[in-house]
This record gives structure tokens, C-alpha cells and sequence, in this order.
């Protein structure tokens, strides 16, 4: 959730340092002090094809990731020596996206697999998060097509005025979040994973205490995984019905005629496209000097000028919400503002509502990391680049680790997920460095917006730390024939590159379906593809995806594809 992503940070302990790094949502990883493993790209190492010297080098990585293991594996003291012989392979402590994604893999490796879950099956994103979000922003969307009378009468339709039940909208979010709960837990079962309800307590190495029943779980690995909650600052006071965080928001018991939304970032976004969409006025409280601030800044002029400017909305920025308090007594909600830098009285608010849209903070309190010598950063559980725990020395935690947003790498449902299948794969035998780079992530406002990689002033910041040059291409939706037969021509794709290699260093996308258009950069990316090969990809045409094709074919590499020249085949 972080305004901009950072190779090495310092970590701190101070709680604004905690709200400034939340407030822009999902958007990049926090690293833990240490640089990113960059040298392994992408989610499967089969991917590629080294013939003999795969199987060698990749034989030789896990020996020596072995040697390194039993150097640093630290003697913990708990209530007893590790047991000999386990109930489960593993054991997965929390049953989000990350959990499930997980066990899934875990079970496909022939693992004997647990999910231990406090609450309910799907964790945040299923219940609280991405899902029932996304059909709001279904209905927000259907709502602007049906106002857009210019649009409308563009294609020659004409709709009578548009309107909607607002029960009916919160009934068709709470549904899908059910039903999609449902699947979940069923394929869960299906495939023989334990469920066993209650919260996990570690009390040492391979063993965990589930619920309130002294009940004691032994597993050979454990992964915690569990996830976040809303990260609400110092001062504001929520009470669930005028002052409101994500997960009461997404039952929209009443639409509001005017909501201010502490934060911009992906959440905030998303509201605000929902709250207008349905006839509210919103305020934004920013509390950087500019909106959207973990976007790439080109891409988030763009979007500013469609989402934010011609909508009913406004924005204060550069100042925080000191104060909150909800409504009551016949008073409204009463938001007191100061200067971010100055910390001097600037403003107050009086709305009909407020959502805390300030990013989300790790829940990883109560879990008995004193048992096994880890403390926490800001919150977040420390990891390697293999997702293995570390306690306060420094030290591995011997078969202990940690996904998802719990160790705050990048706090992505699909992150998590991405984390928990490569902790499997290390577990099962096969060494597995994930490369955070190649993680997409998308925010489903109307048009979307999508990126993978760096922006581009972390590109240039990091060619001028390691000499290389850094060049920008770019392409228009206006161009395409498929967005022009949408009448949605209004968007933008960039591609940060390098020219010497044919290296892409980020792709971000505003436009028409934005984020399904991502991937292919992203899995361009994550297998180590250059420019100079991928341009010679084939799109179908008219499709959006020509807006990438053209993208790539625009960039201008020095170096040659190494794609070989093969003799035509007669069809």
C-alpha cells in the first residue's frame, strides 16, 4: 500500500510513518531492509528452457540454499523440542486468497494440508475486500453508461432515466461475497484440506494452539497467513454507521448525499467512482501534495482529469484528518484538518458521512511470535526473499513463514497467493524466488487503471544509480479501432524500457478494461521477455490488446530479437 515502491527501506516504528505509507492503498511492496531478489523472474522456473544445465543449476541452488539454512536456523526455546512425527505436512494459518492459493498448491504436491481460520473462509478479499467491491463497482459502472446520454446517443440508443434499489445493489455484493465463500470452502474440502476453526497460536517450532480449547496442531512447515484489517489513524473515531472504513462500506446501508474519503489511493478511488456514480457528492482528504500519489504521475494526470475533475467531486491536499467525529445529536460528521507539514489548524469539514480509506494495516497480533523470537516491524512479520520468517536476531525461524499482507512485501490478494505457491514449492524441494516486479495490480474504477514494474521516476532514479538509460513509449486508446467502436477512446499505455536490452521496467495502463489488458506485460516481465521478442507477438484484430501491440512495436531497442528465423509452413 505503499506511494511508491522501494527496493531497500529503512523500517520505522513512528505511527505517522505507518499512515503516510498506507494512504495510496495497494499499490507496491515494502521490502524488509533487504534488496529484492531480482535474479529469478516469474512464478514458474520451468518456464524456462535450459535443457540439461536447468536440472544442474537448479540442484546446485537448493544444496546451497540448504548449507545456508543450516548456518542461520536459530535455536528457539518453546514448550518442548520440535515432535518427531507431525499431524499435517502443513499447516497454513489463515484461509484468505493467500491461504487457499496455498493449500491448493500444497495438495497438487501430495502434502497432508490444514487451514487454521478465526473468522470465515476467503479472508478479506472475499468477504470484505476485491469481491464484494468489484460488484459495486459492477452496478457503478452500468450507472454511468445509463447517464451518459451524449455516449448513448453517440451509439444511437436512448434510455429512459436510470435508477436503482439500494438494498438491491448491497444484496448483490453480499451475495457474490457468499457465494464465492462457498466455492472456496468447498473446493477446500473437496480436495481433503482440514479446515479447523479457531484462532492459531504459535507456541513453537511446528507447533500451533487452535482456539480457545488447548488444542495443539503439530505440522512439519507453517505458513501464517493473516492478512489485515483496516488501518485507521490517531483521532478518528468510527462508528460504523457516519463514520466508516472499507468493510462497513461495502454493505452500503445508505448512500450518503455528501462523503468525504480520507485517502486517495486505490480504495478511495474505487469509492469515490461508486459513491458518484449513485448520486453523492465526495471530498477528498489527501494528505500528500498531490492526488493518486502511488501512480505513475503521467498516468495519474490522465485519470485525474476523467475520474476525478468532470465528477461531483472536490479535494483538499496536503493535509491530514486530525479529528473525526461522527454524527450524532442531530450534528453532522465533523472533520477537523491540519497542514501535513506544519501540523497547523487548516480547515473543517461538516458532511453527512466519512471513509477512512487509508490502506490497511497487517494483523499479526496475538499469533505467539514471542514464542519464537520474532518481533514485528511497524506491525509486519520479517521475511526473506523466500518468504522464510526472521526472528530479532536475525535468525530464520527453522519452517515458519509468511505471506500475504501479514509480511507486507505487497499487500495484493493474487501477492499473497503468488508467496503461499512459492513457500510450497520450496517446501516440496524445489528452490523458488518470487520476483515482486512482475506482481500486477489494478485499480476498477471507470476507465481502469493498471500497472506492473516501476514508474517512471523510479526507473530514471534507478538508471542513474546503475548507468543505464531509461525511454518511454507510449500509446493512445484513440487509435484503436475496438475502443473507438466502444466510443471509449479516452486512455493511455506506457511502457518504461531500456533501450540497450529491451528490458521493460513498467507498463501502466489507463483505459477500457485496463486490467485485464495488464498481463500480458506482466507475464512479459515475469518470464524475462524482451521488447524485441514480444513485439513480434500476433494480436487479433480489431482487440484492445492491439493497444500493447502497438505499444511494444513503437519502442525503440538496440538490441536484436534472439527469436529464430524458421521456414514458412504451408497451411
Amino acid at each position: 500500500m505503499q506511494s511508491s515502491l522501494s527496493l531497500v527501506s529503512s523500517p520505522t516504528s513512528s505511527s505517522a510513518t505507518i499512515s503516510r505509507s498506507q494512504h495510496s492503498s495497494y499499490c507496491f511492496p515494502i521490502s524488509t531492509g533487504r534488496p529484492l531478489n531480482l535474479r529469478f523472474c516469474g512464478l514458474r522456473r520451468e518456464a524456462f528452457d535450459f535443457s540439461s544445465l536447468k536440472h544442474c543449476y537448479t540442484n546446485q541452488r537448493v544444496q546451497f540454499s540448504s548449507r545456508r539454512i543450516s548456518k542461520k536456523v536459530s535455536a528457539v526455546s518453546d514448550n518442548g523440542s520440535p515432535p518427531k512425527s507431525f499431524d499435517y505436512d502443513l499447516l497454513i494459518i489463515g484461509a484468505g486468497v493467500g491461504g487457499h492459493g496455498a493449500a491448493l498448491h500444497a495438495v497438487e504436491k501430495g502434502l497432508k494440508t490444514a487451514i487454521v481460520e478465526g473468522d470465515v473462509v476467503g479472508g478479506t478479499c472475499v468477504n470484505r475486500g476485491c469481491v464484494p467491491s468489484k460488484a459495486l463497482l459492477a452496478v457503478s459502472g452500468r450507472m454511468r453508461e445509463l447517464q451518459n446520454d451524449h455516449h448513448l446517443k453517440s451509439l444511437g440508443l436512448q434510455v429512459a432515466a436510470a435508477g436503482y434499489d439500494r438494498q438491491g445493489v448491497a444484496d448483490h455484493a453480499n451475495n457474490l461475497a457468499t457465494k464465492i465463500r462457498s466455492n472456496l470452502t468447498n473446493s477446500l474440502k473437496a480436495l481433503g484440506v482440514d479446515i479447523l476453526t479457531g484462532f492459531g497460536t504459535i507456541l513453537g517450532p511446528q507447533k500451533v494452539k487452535v482456539g480457545s480449547s488447548n488444542k495443539i496442531v503439530t505440522a512439519k512447515d507453517i505458513i501464517v497467513a493473516t492478512g489485515s484489517v483496516p488501518f485507521v489513524p490517531k483521532g478518528i473515531e468510527v462508528d460504523g454507521k457516519t463514520v466508516i472504513t472499507s468493510d462497513h462500506a461495502l454493505k452500503l446501508e445508505f448512500v450518503p448525499d455528501w462523503i468525504a474519503i480520507v485517502g486517495s489511493g486505490y480504495i478511495g478511488l474505487e469509492f469515490s467512482d461508486v459513491y458518484t456514480a449513485l448520486g453523492s457528492e465526495v471530498t477528498f482528504v489527501e494528505a500528500l501534495d498531490q492526488l493518486m500519489p502511488g501512480f505513475d504521475p503521467e498516468i495519474s494526470k490522465l485519470a485525474q482529469r476523467v475520474l476525478i475533475n468532470p465528477r461531483n467531486i472536490d479535494h483538499h491536499t496536503g493535509v491530514f484528518a486530525s479529528k473525526i467525529t461522527p454524527a450524532r445529536d442531530g450534528k453532522p460528521v465533523i472533520i477537523e484538518l491540519i497542514e501535513a507539514k506544519t501540523k497547523e489548524p487548516k480547515d473543517t469539514l461538516e458532511v453527512d458521512a466519512a471513509l477512512i480509506a487509508t490502506g490497511r494495516a497487517p494483523f499479526t497480533q496475538g499469533l505467539g511470535l514471542e514464542n519464537i523470537d520474532v518481533e514485528t516491524q511497524r506491525g509486519f512479520i520479517p521475511v526473506d526473499e523466500r518468504m522464510r520468517v526472521i526472528d530479532k536476531k536475525g535468525n530464520l525461524v527453522p519452517n515458519l513463514y509468511c505471506i500475504g499482507d501479514a509480511n507486507g512485501k505487497m499487500m495484493l490478494a493474487h501477492a499473497a497467493s503468488a508467496q503461499g505457491i512459492s513457500v510450497v514449492e520450496q517446501v516440496t524441494g524445489r528452490d523458488h524466488v518470487l520476483n515482486h516486479l512482475s506482481i500486477p495490480a489494478a485499480c476498477f474504477t471507470h476507465p481502469e487503471i493498471s500497472m506492473v514494474g516501476l514508474t517512471e521516476p523510479q526507473a530514471r532514479e534507478k538508471g542513474d544509480k546503475e548507468g543505464f538509460e531509461v525511454l518511454v513509449a507510449k500509446t493512445s486508446f484513440k487509435a484503436n479501432t475496438k475502443a473507438l467502436a466502444e466510443n471509449e477512446g479516452e486512455g493511455l499505455a506506457k511502457l518504461i524500457y531500456r533501450p540497450d536490452n529491451g528490458e521493460i521496467l513498467g507498463v501502466h495502463i489507463f483505459g477500457l478494461h485496463a486490467a485485464d489488458l495488464i498481463h500480458e506485460a506482466s507475464n512479459a516481465i515475469a518470464l524475462g521477455t524482451r521488447i524485441q521478442d514480444i513485439k513480434f507477438a500476433v494480436h487479433a484484430h480489431p482487440t484492445l490488446s492491439e493497444v500493447l501491440d502497438e505499444l511494444f512495436k513503437s519502442a525503440k531497442v538496440k538490441a536484436q530479437s534472439s527469436i529464430p528465423v524458421s521456414e514458412p509452413v504451408a497451411v
